[in-house]
């Protein structure tokens, strides 16, 4: 699975809070979570996201909350795949979970800056940042992971199985 996107930058500690302020979630439609993603951090996040772009940060992202919204925020709001220095181990079980890819790589992140265009290599863990000609190795996404974000989560993931198993 590969991702070419634009980069958004936050830093470190950004908590489910932060991705989706918790007034706003006595809803689970996507498309009104992604209207308030950020919008504690970057009160214009929502409106300038475009289709695919890519957000990095620094370490523990996704902390507080178990909640599902905050990947399906960012996931609905156009983000292609989160880079960041590390993430909140169950912020990163509910990424996959909701198909919403992301990697842990520091040197990527201390290296790029907003605006910056980056293509992402899950396969081979790879990222590439054409703005500045640099290649950054990551631990790659194991298939299980990725086949979760390509059945679209968890449950098109077991619905899939359950249609193939007789």
């Amino acid at each position: 699975m590969r991702f070419k996107g634009r980069v958004w930058k936050f830093g470190s500690d950004i908590d489910t809070d932060a991705v989706i302020p918790a007034r706003y979630l006595n809803t689970s439609d996507p498309e009104e979570l992604a209207r308030h993603c950020m919008e504690d951090v970057d009160p214009s996040f929502a409106e300038r996201v475009k289709q695919g772009d890519i957000i990095f940060a620094g370490k523990n992202f996704g902390c507080g909350s178990s909640r599902e919204h905050a990947p399906i925020a960012i996931k609905a709001a156009g983000v292609s795949c989160v880079v960041a220095k590390s993430f909140a181990r169950i912020f990163y079980r509910n990424s996959f979970n909701m198909a919403l890819p992301i990697m842990e790589c520091p040197e990527a992140v201390d290296a790029t800056e907003v605006g910056d265009e980056v293509e992402i290599d899950l396969d081979r863990g790879q990222i590439i940042n054409h703005t500045r000609h640099k290649t950054f190795s990551c631990e790659s996404i194991p298939p299980f992971m990725q086949e979760l974000v390509q059945s679209g989560g968890l449950m098109g993931y077991v619905t899939k199985k359950m249609i193939s198993s007789p």
